[in-house]
């Protein structure tokens, strides 16, 4: 959950950016730099979150960028693909947030189960 509170404090944040001051930037330039700074901002959340755990900031941050990266760049990538397919564009309006915020919490979920399962973790 935090991983997606994260993602889209930055993702959400550039968008609207971009959408409110009407920089005209390519639709595929905008959305990619949402990928970055929503996986930036998910890592500094997440960093933040460790060290309030008693986590030194330098293993605070290793843990947080190994905190399956991959699952955080799906995550990115299906939320953005989701807005350009039902938008046509990046844009945020009322009723694709939800959307984008569904898709964006379902797709790591199989990764995730696997990576758990495959580490004999428990995957309640």
């Amino acid at each position: 959950m935090w991983c997606v509170i994260g993602c889209v404090i930055g993702d959400f944040g550039t968008i609207l950016y971009f959408q409110i001051t009407g920089i005209p930037w390519p639709v595929l330039a905008i959305m990619t730099l949402a990928i970055i700074n929503g996986l930036l901002t998910s890592i500094m959340l997440e960093t933040f979150i460790l060290m309030r755990q008693d986590f030194k900031f330098v293993k605070a941050l290793k843990t947080a960028c190994g905190m399956s990266f991959i699952s955080m760049v799906s995550m990115e990538v299906a939320m953005n693909l989701t807005d350009y397919l039902l938008t046509g564009g990046a844009m945020l309006t009322w009723w694709v947030v939800p959307i984008m915020l569904t898709v964006g919490f379902l797709t790591p979920w199989p990764y995730n189960y696997w990576r758990l399962k495959k580490f004999n973790q428990a995957c309640h």
